[in-house]
């Protein structure tokens, strides 16, 4: 499914038919695109958006995020996989913190369990940063 042109967020990139393409999710997910794009809340600003479809209509559970914030997710994610408990200093910039210790095992053991479907897309996401940060050079 395309991502609709005609809402508020407007597409300037689109992953289309995403619900195909969703991890472990893959064809039994309500998403259905991932768009870069005008802003709905600031037609000045970009934002990333997760559309999410009911099967009938466009769902208002669609989430839609400044681009620094989805950047800060994957900072987050990546950081949580390598969290060592011992440690008490942040792994990053974004000052994070361990909220319940006793489950942190629980977050890498899950990278473990869906490293066949994580791993591709961290590579994948490293080789485009690289190249980014090379170009930018």
């Amino acid at each position: 499914m395309k991502a609709p042109e005609y809402l508020n967020h407007k597409p300037i990139i689109s992953v289309n038919d995403y619900d195909k393409i969703d991890g472990i999710y893959a064809n039994k997910t309500d998403v259905r695109a991932l768009s870069i794009g005008q802003a709905q809340y600031d037609e000045d600003e970009i934002s990333v958006k997760i559309w999410r479809h009911t099967g009938e209509k466009w769902s208002r559970q669609s989430e839609e995020m400044p681009i620094h914030r989805a950047l800060d997710i994957c900072i987050l994610t990546i950081a949580a996989f390598m969290t060592d408990i011992s440690s008490k200093y942040p792994l990053t910039s974004l000052r994070e913190e361990i909220v319940q210790e006793g489950r942190v095992q629980e977050i890498i053991d899950y990278y473990k369990q869906n490293e066949n479907t994580l791993k591709p897309r961290l590579e994948e996401l490293k080789k485009i940063l690289d190249k980014f940060l090379e170009k930018k050079k």
